[in-house]
């Protein structure tokens, strides 16, 4: 079955919510260690929806991913968009990443967005080489920023300009 990378709509958010439990429960890639109460997660959903967010899903017989760029809080930093992604383990290293991020980003861009940031464990190698093909840069590194029980990761702040502006650091 091909896939294809949908944006969200309300038809997606059970087989979403699936998902982003399933990737959480790895313990590796997100600020959660599992979804947080359905309602709650179909609520942020449908205001994702309401709003015309950047919010995108691959679906192959179901969800297997997503891909948004959200709005940063603050009227200072309405140009700034956060990316979060995620793919359950057996749709990675299909090349499905690159095409969700792709259809993200260029919501994002022609939504107003001039600046994307994202935060990345320093681990995480294959995100890592995905963000930078797209141009992403990493700005800093965050220690101990992250703890699965008693473990402590380091992780990165990257991102990425409209304009193209941001170099490495070093």
């Amino acid at each position: 079955m091909p896939t294809t990378i949908e944006p969200l709509a309300e038809s997606h958010f059970a087989g979403l919510y699936r998902a982003f439990d399933r990737v959480a429960r790895e313990g590796r890639w997100l600020a959660f260690l599992q979804a947080p109460p359905e309602a709650a997660c179909f609520d942020f959903y449908r205001d994702i929806v309401e709003r015309g967010l950047c919010h995108f899903v691959a679906i192959e017989d179901g969800v297997i991913g997503w891909c948004d760029v959200l709005p940063v809080v603050g009227d200072t930093r309405t140009h700034v968009g956060q990316l979060g992604m995620g793919l359950v383990a057996e749709a990675r290293g299909r090349g499905i990443g690159p095409q969700l991020l792709e259809r993200t980003m260029d919501k994002a861009w022609s939504a107003g967005f001039t600046r994307i940031q994202l935060a990345v464990r320093t681990d995480n190698q294959r995100a890592i080489a995905l963000y930078e093909r797209f141009g992403f840069v990493i700005e800093g590194c965050f220690r101990r920023d992250i703890r699965v029980g008693d473990e402590y990761f380091d992780g990165y702040g990257m991102a990425l300009l409209r304009d193209g502006t941001l170099a490495p650091l070093g």
